[in-house]
């Protein structure tokens, strides 16, 4: 089994519920369009605690500037590494790179947003992802499209902008189902949601995200109530046969 993990960045469920390719997540997988985000629903907590299973209280990152863990706790890559699978990360928001210890991934491509505009790097870093994984095929690999995060900074979330952003990312993930929806099982996500033209509060729009699960093991059709991105991480490492530290709070998705 092979696992692709993606997440749109700032993902509303409600932004997203009618588009095709959600309602073929809907109908063919295993979803839950109410899961709950962390406190503070900023990018990089956000993402520390979707890969490492706990609240941003135990890994102590609360803003998006990465500070090492005074305590810290062991994350998907290196329980997936330490499992000898292989795994790649394709992203174009550079403060990603501290998710993973070095020597956890066999690929790592980054994309800047900031340099090529969001827009160009989610399509590149597709393109990227879709190359590497017909190719080589990691066990495990995560792809980052940060375009819906930054077209709600910069136009307000549910604006015309922000919903083309999505509208885009999520044909781009229809595009990768159908290249490889033979052999990856997909999950497909978002870190945090928002409203207006920000994020990270304890407002619904913030801390409501959608999670799908679609391929092997999964029940078609099956809606979930109760789900964390803390429980990614898990299920994860469940899929691919890594231990589950006793230190993560998440549980298994089946």
């Amino acid at each position: 089994m092979k696992v692709l993990l993606i997440l749109s960045d700032g993902m509303r469920p409600d932004a997203v519920e009618n588009h095709p390719v959600i309602r073929t997540f809907r109908a063919n997988g295993t979803y839950c369009m109410n899961a709950r985000t962390v406190m503070p629903s900023v990018t990089l907590p956000c993402h520390m605690s979707l890969f490492h299973s706990v609240e941003p209280s135990r890994h102590g990152i609360t803003t998006n500037t990465y500070v090492p863990q005074v305590r810290p706790v062991p994350g998907l890559f290196e329980q997936l590494n330490a499992a000898k699978k292989s795994c790649a990360m394709f992203y174009n928001w550079e403060e990603l790179r501290d998710l993973c210890r070095p020597g956890s991934l066999s690929r790592s491509v980054l994309v800047s947003g900031d340099t090529y505009g969001y827009e160009n790097a989610c399509r590149q870093c597709c393109d990227e992802t879709l190359k590497a994984l017909k190719t080589d095929g990691p066990d495990f690999a995560f792809l980052y499209l940060g375009w819906p995060d930054a077209a709600g900074h910069d136009h307000g979330w549910m604006s015309d902008a922000y919903r083309h952003a999505l509208d885009a990312c999520c044909d781009m993930v229809g595009e990768l189902i159908r290249e490889l929806g033979d052999t990856y099982t997909f999950i497909y996500t978002a870190d945090h949601g928002g409203h207006d033209r920000i994020h990270g509060t304890d407002l619904p729009e913030d801390m409501t995200v959608p999670i799908f699960f679609l391929g092997e093991p999964f029940a078609p059709g099956k809606a979930l109530d109760g789900v964390s991105i803390l429980d990614i991480a898990p299920t994860v490492a469940a899929l691919l046969g890594a231990q589950i530290p006793e230190e993560w709070e998440g549980t298994v998705i089946r």
